[in-house]
């Protein structure tokens, strides 16, 4: 249950959307609020912080991406943003590049958006808990895989060493601290930057590269899955150790 973790924020200005998503997720013992617009969250903000905002990129008078980039030029409060169909898909791109965390299009279940909302915590509370701890020391598994972050060590389900290069680790790892996320090409650039000694620009090469190591047929990918029009996902749930 999420009760004990805050409350979350609806911003958006269906008033009768907001009713619909706010019974919905407190049925689900998920503490909800709703804003209509800028400065309805602005007074919020001042008096709270919520674990979550839900944010619509389309508010009337107010532009949702240039919310996005306010909240996330003072806070890291994890934002999943709603967009309606959009042929070019530029809205969720432009919120993922800006720090959303994740996004859900319009019209959605309801059960689909609690679904993101629970990962979205759940995510953030692992990232607490990992940061808590020494980062040399510790790892990951997933699926029968086991990566360890002090030898940098891949292991694969029978027990076997997988070598990784600087990039692949690197870009391995960004997906294990967002699993079932969808990272925009340029996040998993930069994550990959901070590592020396690494000077292919391209992420779809590493990409590749890593889901022969990974996958059973790296022409059907199940585990590093393409996020059209974003970039890629890591599609398995993730163990933190």
């Amino acid at each position: 249950m999420l009760a004990d973790a805050g409350h979350i924020v609806v911003v958006d200005d269906d008033a009768s959307l907001s009713k619909m998503v706010i019974t919905y997720l407190e049925d689900h013992n998920v503490p909800t609020r709703s804003v209509s617009n800028r400065v309805e969250l602005n007074h919020h903000l001042k008096g709270a912080h919520p674990s979550l905002i839900i944010l619509d990129l389309r508010l009337g008078q107010d532009n949702g991406l240039d919310l996005l980039r306010e909240i996330r030029s003072r806070s890291d409060i994890p934002v999943i943003i709603t967009t309606g169909q959009r042929p070019n898909e530029i809205d969720r791109i432009v919120g993922l590049e800006l720090g959303a965390d994740d996004y859900i299009v319009k019209p959605y279940s309801l059960r689909e958006l609690l679904a993101r909302v629970r990962a979205v915590l759940r995510g953030q509370e692992l990232g607490r808990a990992a940061r808590a701890r020494d980062p040399e020391r510790g790892g990951y598994r997933f699926e029968g895989w086991q990566l360890d972050r002090r030898s940098r060590r891949l292991v694969d389900p029978n027990a076997t060493a997988v070598a990784l290069s600087k990039g692949e680790y690197a870009l391995l790892l960004a997906f294990l601290e967002a699993p079932r996320r969808p990272l925009t090409r340029e996040h998993l650039l930069q994550a990959t930057r901070i590592h020396e000694d690494i000077f292919d620009r391209s992420i779809d090469v590493q990409v590749l590269r890593l889901r022969r190591k990974l996958e059973i047929d790296p022409r059907a990918p199940r585990v590093i899955q393409t996020e059209r029009g974003v970039g890629y996902v890591f599609a398995l749930p993730v163990e933190p150790f």
